[in-house]
């Protein structure tokens, strides 16, 4: 890994770093930068070392989305790859995240537009910086939604606002973004990376098995009928109940100590 790399990757205590790094042009997301992600996520889904992943950016911005010249040179060229990278790229790296079995956090350490926008959705918590903010620029180009937007934006802040966002393409700032319940904190920009180390590991060091099975009985649930919810819960619950973190979890109240979770 070097300084050149569009991709950096750092370990920690149980936590994966993947910062975007292509600075200069605000980690927009061209062809190479799309496929070490891609890659990136799911090597660090499947690494069991690796109990909680950050995904960021260098420099002053999150991701700015779509590379647009690398976009449009390709369609000059009658390249079709343009016109693949939804299925190629954004809709695998999307549910990548989603599904991984261990949280995601999203640090939003600048802009967030378009697709880098929808991957700070796709992620389980969002702590920005004070510069961050987010932008719908989908319309402003001629194009819809991609990278589970549609289905992540509506979750987090409903129905109505998100339609706002993706129609007029009007920028959220932090401090909006906080009010609406998109980002779960916002701090000043130089605590960012130590905020979110602390959260990423507070969360490595947790049930981490019990974090993949939330994930999954919420993602059910969101699609789900109260009695489709109740029945994967008792699922996820029966399953929990006999791994190791639980009785380590009961034993520890009982003795009021710290529990030491492992993860199985």
């Amino acid at each position: 890994m070097t300084a050149d790399d569009v991709l950096l990757t750092a370990d920690a205590d149980g936590v994966r770093t993947l910062t975007l790094n292509r600075p200069k042009a605000y980690n927009s997301l061209n062809v190479e930068l799309k496929e070490r992600l891609l890659a990136a996520l799911r090597e660090a889904a499947e690494a069991s070392e690796v109990r909680a992943v950050v995904l960021t950016g260098a420099g002053k911005a999150f991701c700015a989305g779509q590379d647009l010249k690398e976009h449009v040179g390709l369609l000059h060229s009658g390249d079709d790859a343009p016109l693949r990278t939804v299925v190629l790229h954004y809709n695998p790296i999307v549910r990548t995240i989603v599904t991984m079995p261990k949280p995601v956090i999203a640090a939003v350490n600048g802009p967030a537009a378009g697709a880098g926008a929808a991957f700070a959705y796709a992620c389980d918590l969002r702590l920005a910086a004070a510069s961050a903010n987010f932008l719908m620029a989908f319309a402003g180009v001629g194009l819809g939604p991609d990278s589970g937007a549609s289905w992540t934006l509506q979750r987090l802040i409903g129905h109505g606002r998100a339609t706002e966002l993706m129609l007029l393409g009007r920028a959220v700032d932090a401090a909006e973004a906080l009010r609406y319940g998109l980002v779960s904190e916002v701090v000043r920009d130089d605590e960012l990376a130590e905020r979110t180390r602390t959260v990423a590991a507070q969360l490595a060091a947790g049930p981490t098995v019990a974090y993949a099975k939330i994930k999954e009985v919420l993602g059910t649930a969101a699609a789900s009928s109260l009695e489709e919810a109740l029945a994967a819960e008792d699922v996820v619950q029966t399953a929990l109940a006999s791994t190791a973190d639980h009785r380590e979890a009961v034993e520890a109240f009982v003795a009021k100590r710290k529990p030491e979770f492992r993860g199985k």
